[in-house]
């Protein structure tokens, strides 16, 4: 199982990193404005975007103004999108005749996918209209995308830009990001998967009759146009309630495999999109090397856990070993065309960004194999991370990092050039700080009101688990579930909504505010004193400081459930 283990994660490892850095140098030339190969096609169209819609891509944002047509506009999709799933019985491409979405519910989904979580408390295929999945929940999983990178570029340019007031134009980031970056993979992905099996239609459901007589319902429906970008713009949610378990929406190993890339592809991509325009490739390398690191640290512990299997199966006298008769480990939740490496390897993958697709069921992991998912998103989902949302968090973490430096040697810090240094610590604090609160004063209400714990299927460590992964999944953007957790109520429907809204936008603020004080720096040259960032001892700090303010910000609430288990089962395998 080991071979194995090393064969499939060293293949994607490998397969990343060749892709990450073609598209990053891409995405740099796109947001520059110089000449790429889809110009001919795409010109035309973004012209007539900026025609209709009065844009001056020209005219230069400050951070406010940035940050400002940013909410606005996020503002705006999500009152269409609680509009368009209240109103989507009277909407066309409804052939099962849907009815309005519940109130919370439909607040509670327009908030998670205007805010690029995509967190699901309901069945696809049972609720949501054809129109109402495309024209709504797959448009903005496209422009909720789009705006994380275009974010993400305005920090870059607040990074290594010099004695200036301004970070770019957000109208012209987004619509060049859904345009050159998210649509053009999106065809060619969607048609990939067609080809594997997944398919794309209007079809009506269909009825059938199985071998033992029973009926069966068999959904349909423009799948495949939809399960690309969830990936590509690290969405999650997905058209059927399995999300991508289902063989609908991922029927084959190299589907699967595809599916993993496009999670990772954007935002491994934009480190380098980072060092192209920082002039120096090396300090593009330096945070994927940290990512890289952090990323292959977690997949090993949770393929490990989850290739041991169940102590308690083994107190029982059964044998979990891999044989002819039998996979070996722990197979509950997942699905047997993926097998335990494909499974803890998406696990640990989807968390490590912003995605939250799953390809089997988090709340079925071994406690210390579901603790890895759980320490990702608490980690910040920094490890490529979100698409744009990864990069910008682990720049904060590289401001924080160099300010410890420059404290061990007693010298004002520095990031490419410029000085590290009140305003800038404050900021950088504050978008650390706004996010385990948001984590854990909504989870300390849940685990004792009623209508907290009344959503919780297993009592005791593993259902504090439930809820803590629920606002911590909410709070980073990320969407998955353990599954064992009901929260399709008005408590957890409110509750989580709002969450999500505050962990997006509460933290894009100021990170945007930390770049355009950073772009109004002007440069100072490098001295003998100088912590240099694009080196092997850089990344060494960086991982490490990422790794103590997790620990120091979640551990005793992050490792209760998870550990309390495990030591459970351990002690149930002794005795």
């Amino acid at each position: 199982m080991l071979n194995n283990a090393l064969i499939q994660v060293g293949l994607f490892s490998v397969l990343v990193t060749a892709i990450s850095v073609p598209l990053g140098l891409y995405m740099a030339r796109v947001f520059a404005g110089e000449p790429t190969f889809l110009d001919p096609v795409l010109k035309p169209a973004e012209r007539a975007i900026y025609r209709i819609c009065g844009i001056h891509p020209a005219s230069e944002q400050t951070w406010i103004e940035y940050a400002v047509s940013m909410l606005l506009f996020s503002a705006v999709g999500m009152v269409m999108l609680y509009a368009m799933e209240r109103l989507q019985y009277f909407l066309p491409f409804n052939p099962q005749k849907f009815g309005a979405v519940a109130s919370d519910l439909a607040f509670n989904t327009a908030a998670s996918f205007t805010t690029n979580t995509n967190w699901q408390a309901y069945g696809g295929e049972s609720t949501m209209s054809y129109f109402t999945q495309m024209a709504g929940l797959a448009f903005h999983n496209f422009v909720s995308a789009a705006a994380g990178i275009a974010v993400a570029i305005a920090v870059i340019r607040g990074f290594v830009r010099r004695s200036a007031r301004t970070l770019g134009n957000f109208w012209f980031d987004l619509t060049r990001a859904t345009l050159w970056v998210l649509l053009p993979i999106s065809v060619i992905g969607g048609l990939v998967l067609v080809w594997q099996g997944v398919p794309d239609n209007f079809s009506p459901y269909t009825h059938v009759k199985t071998l033992e007589a029973a009926d069966q319902i068999i959904a349909q429906g423009p799948v495949a146009s939809q399960e690309i970008i969830k990936e590509l713009g690290t969405n999650g949610g997905g058209f059927m309630n399995a999300n991508s378990a289902h063989p609908y929406e991922n029927p084959t190993p190299l589907s699967n495999l595809l599916e993993m890339l496009a999670i990772f592809a954007i935002g491994a991509g934009l480190t380098h999109t980072f060092g192209h325009m920082a002039g120096d490739r090396r300090q593009g390398w330096a945070l994927f090397g940290a990512m890289a690191i952090l990323f292959l640290i977690g997949a090993a512990v949770a393929i490990r856990s989850e290739q041991r299997g169940n102590p308690q199966f083994a107190a029982m006298g059964i044998s979990q070993a891999a044989s002819a008769d039998q996979s070996g480990g722990n197979m509950e939740g997942k699905e047997a065309r993926f097998g335990i490496v494909n499974s803890a390897l998406w696990a640990t993958i989807t968390t490590d960004t912003s995605c939250g697709a799953v390809n089997s069921m988090h709340d079925s992991y071994t406690p210390l194999g579901g603790l890895i998912p759980l320490l990702n998103i608490q980690i910040g989902e920094i490890i490529f991370g979100g698409v744009g949302s990864g990069l910008y968090g682990m720049l904060v973490m590289a401001v924080l990092s160099v300010f410890i430096a420059g404290l061990m040697v007693g010298r004002t810090p520095e990031y490419l050039g410029k000085k590290i240094e009140s305003r800038e610590m404050k900021l950088a604090m504050l978008f650390i700080l706004i996010f385990p609160a948001v984590i854990l004063l909504p989870t300390g209400v849940a685990v004792v009101i009623k209508a907290g714990l009344a959503g919780i299927s297993n009592p005791g460590p593993h259902g504090f688990s439930q809820i803590l992964y629920a606002y911590s999944e909410a709070s980073a953007n990320n969407g998955s579930a353990f599954g064992g957790l009901n929260a399709n109520t008005p408590f957890y429907n409110t509750t989580l909504a709002f969450v999500m809204l505050f962990g997006r936008f509460m933290m894009k603020v100021p990170v945007l505010a930390l770049a355009g004080s950073l772009a109004g720096k002007k440069p100072v040259p490098p001295s003998a004193g100088t912590f240099p960032t694009n080196g092997a001892i850089f990344v060494v700090l960086l991982v490490g400081v990422i790794l103590i303010v997790a620990a120091l910000t979640f551990f005793p609430a992050d490792a209760l459930g998870p550990i309390v288990e495990h030591l459970a089962m351990m002690h149930a395998k002794l005795y």
